[in-house]
């Protein structure tokens, strides 16, 4: 016990805040045990930037939420190591004392804002709910605190995004409100867990300036668990490379990135998305033809919700993609992206021609667009939020077999199924788990094998790669394109990524407040904005790449 005394009180003096020690997770499954991380050792400083690098199923985020004790216990358990806050015991800690450092002293923002919010309360309370239970604010208090929160992370007019619901928001929006809920209590350690995967760039630059100036302002120290390695060199003092549940390098992020010792380390850095460099046909028949497509949405006030107003998320959008083309869409969280794609697959009442091989489908019965149905796909932004929890990932590729294709026989809806997963990258022998056995980049590789299985014409691609890692990213681009190649496929790829754009896309627009800014080629658009809006986009995301870009020895 004197030595434990020793320590903690060395740990106090030295300003650490945060000291793994040979920590170790496992989980209890059916038959058998999941090694998810093994043997790892983290310290974090008082004040100090650190960021945990790796892989989609390296065992980041386990990790972080080990830090909290948020892991299902008892199917997760700690075959060995230590986590102690604050020089105090966190594995096996009581209630009272996990309490008191979760939203006080450690907050948390996860990765998959949809699931993280209450479907049911408005953001308002959601809110408010951490500033009642944590600080003990009137209700006065505690709205002018959330309208100040969500100015600071960027939401326009928060004050009539009060009573919005998550699902009345865009992925960046809920993202940001995700962010506001974990500064709100001025957290001694904030664990940003791909905080800004669903942001766009512009919005992205401001939530890391944002993340700094509220660092320098309250001593707070960050954990960045992210695959944005721009943003690793821009926020992080040290760093930790995970593989396959192991620390395989850490240390000084500048030293780190200049001179990597381990293999895996380098491919990491190395991984970029590449420009595209094919050129499909330009006299392919027109496969997707938008004219004056809108999409509004009716704001209600009063006794008898009378309409005073509109939210106009798609406004008057013409836009023509050929067979065998891909058309990125870009722009900040809010501009319309998402609401355009579910227009062209009428999964949104809008106004205006929408034209499908030849055929104009605008105003097409539900029966009348059963047809198109498995010639038209979407793979959505949030995978956890789109795949059933209650399915296995079988029966979620098979779903759409079951549905379009009556004939087949179960067996070969299984073969099908499999080598949907397979092409995707994932091991067909795992089709009997259940998604939430799976981390975010696999569950969103789930969702792309979902949509391929149909052998679809068209492709909504809703931020396909927003959740994986670089080395993951890349090979899903190139899948991507050689399914593009071999079956003729015509995409629509929504992103703020704009590296990813450039990797994929034939032509791009640019959407701002539900209307087009600029359209052209790739090259003209991301090579010569001609509008400040389209330039700011630009830079954004190139000064970002632009900071670990030669900065490797490899």
């Amino acid at each position: 016990m004197a030595g434990d005394e020793t320590q903690v009180t060395a740990s106090t003096r030295s300003g650490r805040l945060v000291d793994i020690r040979d920590l170790s997770v496992s989980f209890q499954m059916a038959e058998h045990v999941v090694e998810a991380v093994r043997g790892v050792s983290l310290q974090i400083d008082r004040g100090e930037t650190v960021a945990l690098v790796g892989e989609s199923g390296s065992g980041k985020s386990v990790t972080a939420l080990a830090v909290l004790q948020l892991l299902p216990y008892p199917k997760a358990f700690h075959p060995s190591g230590s986590i102690k806050i604050d020089g105090e015991e966190a594995v096996g800690g009581s209630d009272e004392f996990l309490q008191s450092i979760r939203g006080n002293k450690i907050s948390m923002i996860f990765q998959e804002p949809m699931t993280s919010l209450n479907p049911l309360h408005t953001i308002e309370k959601q809110i408010g709910e951490v500033l009642l239970l944590h600080q003990g604010m009137g209700q006065k208090a505690a709205r002018a605190r959330i309208l100040e929160l969500l100015n600071m992370v960027g939401i326009k007019e928060p004050e009539k995004r009060l009573n919005s619901y998550p699902h009345q928001l865009s992925g960046g929006q809920r993202q940001r409100v995700m962010i506001a809920m974990a500064l709100a209590n001025e957290p001694e350690l904030l664990i940003a867990d791909e905080a800004t995967t669903a942001v766009d760039v512009t919005i992205q630059a401001q939530i890391l300036d944002l993340l700094e100036d509220i660092q320098r302002k309250t001593g707070m120290a960050m954990l960045i668990i992210t695959h944005e390695l721009g943003i690793v060199r821009k926020l992080a003092k040290r760093i930790y490379v995970m593989h396959q549940g192991k620390f395989v390098e850490e240390g000084d992020t500048a030293e780190v990135f200049a001179n990597p010792s381990h293999e895996y380390t380098r491919m990491l850095i190395a991984s970029e998305p590449q420009p595209r460099t094919s050129t499909p046909d330009p006299n392919s028949p027109m496969m997707l033809e938008t004219k004056e497509l809108k999409v509004w949405f009716p704001i209600k006030a009063g006794v008898f919700r009378k309409t005073i107003d509109h939210v106009r998320a798609v406004d008057g959008v013409d836009l023509a993609v050929r067979q065998g083309h891909t058309i990125g869409v870009v722009g900040e969280s809010g501009s319309g992206k998402t609401t355009l794609g579910m227009a062209v697959l009428r999964l949104n009442r809008s106004e205006g021609s929408i034209k499908f091989g030849g055929d104009e489908i605008q105003g097409n019965s539900f029966d009348q667009m059963r047809p198109y149905r498995h010639e038209m796909q979407i793979v959505f932004q949030d995978p956890f939020g789109s795949l059933s929890p209650r399915f296995s990932v079988g029966q979620i590729v098979e779903e759409g077999l079951s549905v379009h294709y009556k004939s087949l026989a179960e067996s070969e809806r299984r073969d099908m199924a499999a080598q949907a997963l397979q092409e995707v990258g994932l091991d067909p022998a795992n089709m009997n788990r259940y998604p939430h056995e799976f981390s975010g980049g696999q569950r969103q590789r789930i969702s792309i094998a979902r949509a391929i299985v149909l052998k679809p014409k068209f492709i909504v691609l809703d931020e396909p790669t927003s959740a994986l890692d670089r080395t993951v990213q890349v090979q899903i681009l190139e899948l991507l394109t050689d399914l593009q190649t071999r079956h003729n496929l015509t995409y629509m790829f929504i992103s703020h990524d704009l590296k990813v754009v450039r990797a994929i896309a034939d032509d791009v627009i640019v959407m701002r407040e539900g209307k087009v800014v600029e359209y052209g080629t790739c090259q003209q658009v991301l090579e010569n904005p001609k509008t400040d809006y389209a330039s700011a986009l630009v830079k954004a995301a190139f000064d970002l790449a632009a900071d670990t870009s030669g900065a490797v020895n490899v």
